[in-house]
């Protein structure tokens, strides 16, 4: 018979017991999987972006889309396509930020990883150093997917994690 020391509690289990107190007093809202205001937003998956409070979104707004550096990759693509054909969005708003760790990587990150566990990741960093032209480059990938049947309220943001506030980014510049 073995005895093993009792497991600590990691941060996953206080995010179960979270969500025992939340479920004891959810009521289902009754909504659907459609956004009320067909919009998708995509944006870095930094800890400190609280988009719904930053935007004044309530639950059931928007698709929310979020990856490191909030860059329209594949993914991204994949799930903005099954966003507006399948779920009726129509609006695009791409979010980056100020102090982003994108901006301190480069694509050797790859190369290290590869040295590291012997096999190279199928995906590229996107790493960069100018957030606006890579908020414009965002924007152009959405504006020329041919996946994507909705392309003309597509709009580009970077948020200032010092202020709170969002810049709107000239895709022309």
């Amino acid at each position: 018979m073995s005895t093993s020391a009792p497991r600590t509690a990691t941060v996953t289990d206080r995010l179960v017991e979270a969500n025992r107190a939340y479920a004891a007093r959810f009521t289902d809202p009754g909504m659907g999987a459609r956004p009320v205001l067909g919009v998708a937003v995509v944006a870095c998956m930094d800890a400190r972006l609280d988009l719904h409070a930053a935007l004044g979104l309530e639950l059931g707004d928007c698709h929310t889309i979020r990856n490191a550096g909030g860059v329209v990759t594949d993914d991204t693509v994949r799930s903005l396509t099954i966003s507006q054909r399948a779920l009726g969005t129509r609006s695009v708003a791409l979010i980056h930020h100020t102090g982003c760790g994108l901006q301190t990587l480069t694509e050797d990150f790859r190369h290290e990883l590869e040295l590291e566990v012997g096999q190279r990741p199928a995906w590229a960093v996107e790493a960069f150093r100018d957030v606006d032209q890579d908020v414009r480059q965002s924007m152009q990938r959405v504006r020329t997917s041919p996946f994507l049947p909705h392309t003309d309220d597509v709009r580009g943001f970077v948020f200032d994690v010092t202020t709170g506030l969002l810049r709107e980014i000239d895709p022309n510049s």
